[in-house]
């Protein structure tokens, strides 16, 4: 006499008896697989947030790979009602100080510093300029730099990434009244400021 099996309404062979008997188990080598799958691509995408960090961190001079990039912050608009002139950014070792366009303009009134820019390549300048010398060779190019490291030296770019480390690299020097046109050339002509050409 043959015996058939039934099924319980979940579907599951049972025995005579009506107990259902347990499905066999998934081999562990499957249930871990998703597991598995997610921690690699978690750790892959720490990986990636960590060194693009360190890179924009090399990228902007401060090789600090803690998130704080003197750069990022000096490069953040001004306000250009504001009626402070200045405001401070925090770079490696002591600050700089960002202006915007119109405060630029009251300060080339009586100018009492040395302007200089530092975008690269050369692409004009802010009439009044007295210095090109590229945003990498700061350093290099330190002899021809003010003799007093107290003296007033502003630096702008295009943008403000390439002067904001410039600004850098001449606190490294030791110049303590380092000054930065926040926004750059950009926000000179943006506020209706013009560019010369000049052969340099």
């Amino acid at each position: 006499m043959s015996t058939k099996r039934r099924s319980t309404s979940s579907g599951r062979p049972s025995d005579r008896k009506g107990w259902v008997r347990a499905a066999a188990p998934e081999p562990a080598s499957t249930r871990r697989t998703p597991i598995v799958l997610l921690v690699v691509i978690l750790v892959l995408a720490a990986a990636v947030v960590l060194g693009s960090d360190y890179v924009f961190g090399l990228v902007t001079g401060s090789g600090d790979a803690s998130g704080s990039h003197p750069a990022a912050t000096a490069t953040a608009p001004s306000n250009a009602g504001s009626t402070q002139l200045g405001t401070t950014a925090p770079g490696v070792g002591s600050t700089w100080t960002n202006v915007n366009p119109a405060q630029l303009v009251a300060m080339l009134k009586s100018k009492d510093f040395t302007l200089i820019n530092v975008k690269t390549p050369y692409m004009g300048e802010i009439d009044g300029t007295d210095l090109y010398i590229p945003y990498d060779q700061v350093k290099a190019k330190a002899s021809e730099l003010p003799a007093d490291k107290n003296a007033k030296v502003l630096v702008y770019c295009r943008s403000g990434v390439e002067s904001a480390q410039a600004a850098q690299s001449l606190l490294e020097l030791g110049y303590t009244n380092v000054w930065n046109l926040d926004g750059g050339m950009n926000a000179w002509t943006a506020a209706g400021g013009t560019l010369v050409q000049k052969n340099r």
